[in-house]
């Protein structure tokens, strides 16, 4: 997920397309930032590194140009099997935006659950500390909305949608279940529940929580879903959509509002990245506070251009009775979110290999540990969102280093209108026009 959450505890298109990696075709594309590399001892693994100039910061690009030179395979000193690795957070770092809220979405829309209505409405309640959400959670009333109230409405609406849906028990359609008052209820109170859940009680809760509306459903079923969502979300404009509960349905929480920004799009730059990586002997590995198995069908798919192999994702993980996932966290596994995923790359990883990663990727509070927790890390990229927390102080630390010859860290630009990068450390938040290189 983006980890946009912070835990109550802090302070709160089409496939991809290879792009000009042979021979001429790159050099007139990469020209003098690759002539950068100027050491003679990395004369002949330039052409090798090949890493496209598409819209990366001049800056950055040319830092990990070199990185890739000194460590890939035609470095003096490669080892084969001691091959340097890389590790990307995926939501809002490989991508734009998040691809598990963007499926929890599409699931609602769609109504993709396999649950009877004993199940969802235990599922709503599971882990989730009672009573009132957090000051910043209040109805249209005023009043702060409190945990049995949301879910004895989303009871009842399920219930109906249950006993209706003919994809359920019932005999009507998705539209017209949708086109219902007790689904528009549903669907801004179930989103509202997730929102209030992460920022009240903390991603630790709300991560797992959200993954446990996939039980029942298997690996194969999981994965298509998430497949039509992505699929859906590529195709959609990058826009926030507010969501309002019907005010002739106010049930016992009242009448709420939520937002969902919808829309995903690719990164260039960073499956240019993993490609480049990969042909210049270093693994590339994903490490996600999504679902692991939802996150998976997004790298290894070959029509999103990433190329990630299977086993080389890492993220959320479920219990399951055979395939069918069950509504339970993995005894023993690590949330891989913020010093989680520092523990599961050092679990998997690390421990496999005896070294940490040479470069990481990530863009929020989720991705601060493992972007500053290996001393074997040359740089840790940091997709440029201007946020606050952990993630905002390495930010500035990297906005300090731009000017230095050997930075720890490197911001990068991001438009998020469009979700492409920009070629420059500032980026532009959604709905400004205005590039900015670190929060106000």
């Amino acid at each position: 997920m983006n980890n946009k959450h912070t835990p109550t505890t802090d302070s709160h298109p089409p496939a991809l397309q290879r792009r000009g990696f042979l021979g001429g075709l790159l050099a007139a594309a990469a020209g003098g930032t690759l002539a950068t590399l100027a050491s003679p001892a990395h004369a002949a693994s330039r052409a090798e590194v090949a890493l496209d100039r598409a819209k990366w910061a001049m800056r950055n690009h040319d830092m990990v140009a070199q990185m890739i030179a000194e460590h890939g395979k035609l470095a003096p000193g490669y080892q084969s099997g001691k091959r340097p690795y890389a590790v990307f957070d995926w939501d809002n770092t490989s991508i734009m935006n998040d691809c598990e809220e963007a499926l929890l979405m599409y699931q609602i829309n769609t109504l993709s659950f396999k649950l009877s209505p004993a199940e969802f409405a235990a599922i709503t309640r599971q882990n989730v500390p009672p009573g009132p959400f957090s000051k910043d959670f209040k109805n249209a009333a005023g009043q702060i909305v409190d945990l049995d109230s949301i879910c004895a409405d989303l009871d009842a609406d399920y219930a109906f949608l249950h006993a209706n849906y003919k994809g359920m028990a019932g005999s009507k359609s998705l539209e017209e279940v949708t086109a219902t008052t007790e689904f528009q209820d549903f669907r801004a109170k179930l989103y509202y529940l997730y929102e209030a859940v992460n920022d009240t009680h903390g991603v630790n809760v709300g991560y797992p929580w959200v993954i446990y509306f996939f039980a029942n459903m298997s690996v194969a079923e999981v994965s298509a879903l998430a497949e039509a969502s992505n699929d859906a979300a590529l195709g959609a404009a990058l826009t926030k959509v507010k969501y309002t509960s019907p005010a002739d349905r106010p049930g016992k929480a009242g009448v709420v509002s939520v937002s969902h920004f919808h829309g995903i799009r690719l990164c260039t730059e960073i499956a240019t990245l993993m490609d480049s990586l990969r042909r210049n002997g270093i693994d590339v590995y994903v490490c996600t506070a999504s679902l692991e198995d939802v996150v998976a069908v997004f790298a290894t798919h070959p029509k999103y251009g990433y190329h990630v192999t299977r086993d080389n994702v890492i993220g959320l993980r479920l219990e399951r009775n055979g395939q069918a996932f069950r509504n339970a966290y993995l005894k023993d596994w690590p949330l891989t979110w913020g010093p989680g995923k520092t523990v599961a790359i050092k679990q998997v990883l690390v421990a496999q290999k005896g070294y940490g990663p040479l470069f990481v990727a990530g863009d929020s509070d989720g991705d601060y540990d493992m972007l500053r927790d290996f001393p074997e890390t040359r740089f840790g990229l940091i997709v440029n969102r201007m946020k606050n927390g952990k993630i905002g102080e390495l930010s500035k630390l990297a906005a300090d280093q731009i000017s230095t010859d050997k930075p720890r860290f490197l911001l990068q630009g991001r438009q998020e209108s469009t979700g492409n990068w920009v070629p420059a450390e500032t980026s532009i938040k959604y709905g400004k026009t205005a590039p900015q290189l670190l929060t106000s």
